[in-house]
């Protein structure tokens, strides 16, 4: 879901401290809290006047682009009040989401989580003040800082048949599976980050890896590139780096089930009794892990 942003980031409009104070007398303004929640009512994302927060932009706001003819900013806002919902939530269907509004959101939650931890230089420690509608950041010297991305892969791991590789995290509650996943390291391909990642986690080796798509993950900044590759069934499964608790090779159609029968949140309630006839519960539609996961299990 969060590869559709719609929205129109108007990069030439972030230097063009004229052009955002014009607009910000319509611009619409979104809230967030530090767990990255945001107003909801009757199902519709709050988005209010701009000008309820000042008069004119302030170095807090970060502009995101113009939806609708109007100019969209964001702020934190940790004394937010009323319904309140995130991004993972509001995926699972609960909230009226259009590809501008998934842009406004995970552009707003990366954004202000950068934010929250560049208030000094990496060059020399100096404090920082957001420029470029909140899209850089400058210290004494001058030196100009950008919005940290940290890229991650993530990789469905198959026979080259009709079995995938299913693991849950040790945080995890029980039942609770997905792909794979892990950060890139300095200095390393994708795909080499592909082999280590799997074979630390799962000690499996892999053949014909294979680049899917990627998606934002602003939680809270990442970037995830989705592969799928193969690997032997018949190889040990050995968890060395103690990050995983459990891993399992499912077959297409338990997958096919799993999807069928909804995403965590919606299987599994409030208690993890709720979803005891269920072996098998896989993540939500906004995670690309759940696209990954519903298109090889759609192949015949």
């Amino acid at each position: 879901m969060l590869s559709r942003s719609g929205l129109d980031r108007t990069e030439e409009l972030r230097k063009n401290e004229q052009a955002l104070k014009e607009g910000w007398a319509t611009a619409r303004l979104l809230r967030l809290n530090r767990r990255g929640q945001f107003r909801v009512e009757e199902a519709e994302v709050v988005l209010e006047p701009a000008t309820s927060l000042a008069a004119e932009p302030i170095p807090q706001a970060v502009f995101l682009g113009i939806d609708g003819g109007s100019h969209i900013w964001a702020v934190r806002d940790n004394d937010l009040a009323g319904q309140l919902t995130d991004l993972r939530t509001a995926g699972m269907g609960t909230v009226r989401l259009d590809d501008a509004l998934l842009g406004v959101l995970s552009s707003a939650l990366a954004l202000l989580n950068w934010h929250d931890r560049a208030g000094f230089s990496a060059a020399d420690g100096t404090p920082t003040t957001p420029v470029n509608g909140g899209w850089s950041r400058l210290d004494e010297s001058g030196h100009e800082e950008f919005p940290r991305i940290d890229p991650a892969v993530i990789c469905l791991v198959h026979d080259g048949a009709d079995r995938v590789l299913l693991a849950r995290q040790q945080t995890w509650p029980e039942r609770m599976f997905s792909i794979l996943a892990g950060f890139v390291e300095a200095g390393e391909s994708l795909e080499r980050c592909v082999q280590r990642e799997i074979l630390e986690e799962v000690g499996v080796d892999l053949h014909d890896i294979r680049y899917l798509g990627s998606q934002p993950w602003p939680m809270p900044r990442s970037l995830m590139l989705g592969f799928t590759a193969i690997a032997d069934p018949d190889q040990p499964l050995v968890f060395s780096d103690g990050e995983i608790g459990e891993a399992h090779w499912f077959t297409r159609d338990e997958v096919r089930a799993a999807l069928a029968a909804g995403a965590w949140g919606s299987v599994v309630g409030t208690t993890s009794a709720d979803a005891a006839e269920h072996r098998l519960l896989l993540p939500g539609s906004i995670s690309i892990a759940r696209t990954i996961v519903e298109s090889w299990a759609a192949a015949e």
